[in-house]
């Protein structure tokens, strides 16, 4: 029997394997090489729209897409750059409401090739110049650009004048560039404040939000912080949301959780914040349009549906630290409240992340956990050792290999009500999911 054909790489592909080439590390915070690859290029950051900057360790994410369903509301065309992507490259570039097409896409990484010549340049510092070679050739009004990790090195952080500075819930994670304290990993986020320009910060802990007002008072920059400038709530089901300037009743998000009240609330103080942006309460309500992949993203069609017990609900969640599993955890709850279900977990990490911090936040909802290792990625975890962190929080755990696998072992089990199955650990993980499913993001 014939091995099935390879499947053909795009054109895209041949680029991204070159410039994945040209650094040694995948990660190596700096700020050199990306001024010395936009004096290249022209200097196409300081072309692109006004731009609304966003840092955190949590819900950036899921901020940026509230800020982008009010801000289209209110009938604003708004380019989007986010990382990592699930599925395709593309989807960390949105040009005025729609993703990149694959050629122009090609055409921009290639000129940041060239102008590169061959230096040393990691991919993601690639992959941000030629989103603002993109950003900078459409027009648009604003341009919402989510930090990749930490801030004060990060190569998002070239834009010297931005509308607002936004830093979304901050926890440990990425210890090994961004230092083993809060203090400090704040202090690093904290880092994307500039002069003048208002920051918005979500609710913090203490020694976090003291690194945030250090540094705003340090560049005089307007600080408006959760729980003491401006509150977010939930009242009969509804987003409740104030400030001095008064108070907002919007229809609660359609993303899943409590944290997503507080995700919102952080995009409407932004937009508030921001004189400029002059909206009514008509473009607020457009909460309710937000989408964001794979944050408790309940899989309601596709190829696992039909592989798992019959009846059974699956959700994916890309959380992969502390916060992250404690978030996903608290809306597993709300769903248990609502509708009684025997909870399994499928968890697969990369190695670099705790594991028995992460899945501690599920120990008292489920004692059966399915570990696999993430397809594709190098320094994936193996499954033993998320295994071994399983079994020492008493978990009753089962190694898998595949997601599918662990599937169908489940629809073998007998259960007297169809499960709840949460596939969660890594962001790499849910783009896996999401491609062998059938369900990409668009």
């Amino acid at each position: 029997m014939n091995a099935p054909a390879a499947k053909p790489l795009r054109p895209l592909d041949d680029v991204i394997a070159r410039l994945g080439s040209l650094h040694p590390k995948r990660i190596d915070l700096s700020l050199d090489r990306m001024h010395r690859v936009l004096e290249r290029l022209g200097h196409p950051e300081k072309k692109v729209p006004p731009v609304i900057h966003v840092a955190g360790t949590n819900g950036k994410g899921s901020t940026i897409a509230y800020l982008r369903a009010i801000l289209e509301a209110a009938g604003y065309y708004v380019h989007v750059y986010t990382s990592p992507w699930l599925v395709r490259i593309n989807e960390c570039f949105r040009l005025a409401g729609a993703l990149v097409g694959d050629e122009e896409l090609r055409a921009a990484l290639e000129q940041c090739e060239r102008a590169n010549a061959g230096e040393p340049l990691t991919f993601f510092e690639a992959k941000t110049a030629a989103g603002f070679c993109l950003f900078a050739e459409h027009p648009a009004d604003v341009l919402l650009l989510e930090v990749g990790l930490g801030g004060r090195l990060d190569s998002t952080n070239v834009v010297e004048a931005p509308l607002a500075s936004v830093i979304a819930p901050i926890s440990f994670d990425h210890m090994e560039f961004l230092g083993n304290t809060l203090t400090s990993i704040a202090g690093e986020k904290a880092a994307i404040i500039k002069r003048n320009v208002p920051v918005i910060s979500a609710e913090q802990p203490g020694e976090a939000m003291t690194a945030i007002e250090q540094q705003a008072q340090r560049m005089r920059a307007p600080l408006h912080a959760a729980g003491q400038h401006w509150h977010v709530g939930v009242e009969r089901g509804r987003l409740v949301y104030q400030d001095e300037r008064g108070l907002l009743d919007l229809p609660a998000p359609r993303l899943f959780g409590r944290h997503q009240f507080d995700n919102a609330g952080l995009a409407i103080a932004t937009l508030r914040a921001v004189d400029s942006l002059k909206l009514g309460h008509a473009p607020f309500e457009g909460i309710v349009n937000a989408e964001w992949p794979a944050r408790m993203q309940r899989l309601s069609s596709g190829r696992l549906i039909e592989l798992g017990p019959a009846g059974c609900e699956i959700w994916l969640d890309g959380g992969h630290n502390a916060e992250g599993g404690r978030v996903a955890a608290a809306a597993l709850c709300d769903l248990e409240e609502r509708v009684s279900r025997p909870l399994v977990v499928i968890a697969g990490m990369m190695g670099n992340k705790d594991a028995h911090a992460f899945l501690a936040n599920f120990a008292g909802l489920t004692r059966h956990i399915f570990t696999v290792e993430i397809p594709g990625q190098d320094n994936a975890m193996p499954q033993d050792r998320l295994a071994d962190a399983a079994r020492a929080l008493g978990m009753r755990v089962e190694i898998a290999g595949t997601i599918e696998a662990a599937l169908r072992t489940l629809a073998t089990l007998a259960y007297e009500v169809p499960p709840r199955i949460l596939i969660a650990g890594s962001l790499y993980l849910a783009g896996h999911v999401l491609a062998i499913n059938g369900t990409p993001p668009g």
